[in-house]
């Protein structure tokens, strides 16, 4: 009985910890939302690869990543996943210099253009839709995205997101701050390892009523 307290006792705090942090976060679950409804950038596949292949190299967010695909989305020449596929390589670099993330969008983007073809799926979206809930992180590295050059467990985590799916991507502010609510509750917790820390982010979740989306905002919007 002692022990089953201890344990609410901690989940309590937790729960605690978790919703000041999103007290801090205001738009974290409007993000988690925009993701999981497949509407980030418009509800635009072409877009949400960009995201996801610009964020793949490192640089800020907020301040490089979304001027970026901002400025391309309103040059009006690449409209869809096909498009990129077919677009010439320099014409693109004057959005964003780093030719690994065009590499990693232009693959990723040949993929599900064929994945519709291949499932007669009616629009891209679907196609991402389709390759997000079949795709698994503990088969990352096996994946057809996956494989693409360049791409790592946090591009596909977050390429998976916002194809719909509730998860995490276990990159280092995700870890950091995940780190630091287990030790101001008293948990302890494995997250060693980015599968580990995907599943630490769902059992956080359920333990302080937030989905995985949610947190994983959260954790980029207050560092």
């Amino acid at each position: 009985m002692a022990h089953a307290n201890t344990d609410n006792q901690r989940q309590e705090k937790l729960k605690e910890i978790i919703d000041h942090y999103m007290s801090n976060a205001p738009g974290a679950r409007v993000e988690a939302d925009l993701c999981l409804s497949m509407n980030r950038w418009g509800g635009s596949p072409l877009l949400m690869i960009l995201d996801a292949s610009f964020t793949s190299v490192g640089l800020g967010y907020f301040h490089s990543v979304v001027p970026a695909v901002q400025r391309f989305r309103t040059w009006g020449r690449c409209s869809s996943l096909r498009d990129l596929q077919d677009a010439d390589l320099d014409s693109l670099r004057i959005f964003w210099k780093n030719q690994r993330s065009w590499e990693v969008a232009r693959g990723a983007a040949s993929y599900l253009v064929r994945l519709q073809e291949d499932r007669s799926l009616a629009e891209e979206r679907d196609a991402l839709a389709c390759w997000a809930h079949e795709s698994r992180p503990d088969r990352w590295r096996e994946d057809p995205i996956g494989m693409v050059k360049g791409v790592g467990i946090s591009t596909f985590q977050y390429l998976r997101m916002m194809g719909g799916v509730d998860t995490a991507m276990p990159d280092k502010i995700v870890r950091r701050v995940v780190e630091r609510a287990l030790r101001e509750a008293g948990w302890e917790m494995n997250i060693d390892g980015d599968l580990a820390l995907i599943d630490a982010v769902r059992h956080i979740g359920k333990a302080s009523g937030y989905r995985s989306a949610d947190i994983c905002w959260m954790c980029w919007l207050i560092q």
